[in-house]
């Protein structure tokens, strides 16, 4: 119960923008924990364009790239459903692509230390990584998504 106190307490002493932008994160990583009941074919179009990536030399507002990145990442660790990475990187960009900021969605796949295949989606604006950054160098991306400014991809 005191820990359940603590938590709201930091929460309230946050600035407005943080509260808000948790409260919104929250919001968005239950929207794509819903869309992962759909066929991925489904809602892969909303996630912007395929085989596509924005560009790393991209001039976006850092600080709030940065503010989303936090959001996503500290409301994920208290939602009552998995806010796996997909889901973190489909919040992200949404709540990036609301501000019209640009993003690229990338998804991976590797084999763990069984040899089984695992996936891993992280999300990128401009030249900073905002969910999924601590393992994608671990994954061979199989997918792109891009909104915003974007240029062509060697994926093919």
């Amino acid at each position: 119960m005191l820990a359940v106190l603590y938590k709201i307490k930091k929460f309230i002493q946050l600035e407005s923008q943080r509260r808000y932008l948790l409260l919104e994160a929250f919001f968005y990583l239950g929207r794509a924990r819903y869309l992962k009941l759909f066929p991925f074919e489904k809602v892969a179009p909303s996630l912007g364009e395929q085989s596509i990536e924005t560009s790393i030399c991209s001039s976006v507002n850092e600080k709030m790239v940065k503010d989303v990145s936090f959001a996503v990442i500290k409301a994920s660790k208290h939602t009552l459903w998995d806010s796996s990475c997909l889901v973190q990187a489909i919040a992200a960009t949404k709540m990036l692509n609301r501000r019209k900021i640009e993003t690229t969605l990338y998804m991976g796949i590797a084999r763990d230390e069984n040899g089984e295949m695992i996936a891993h989606a992280w999300v990128r604006s401009g030249s900073l990584f905002v969910t999924g950054a601590e393992s994608m160098n671990q994954f061979t991306i199989v997918k792109t998504f891009a909104k915003g400014s974007v240029y062509q991809s060697d994926m093919g």
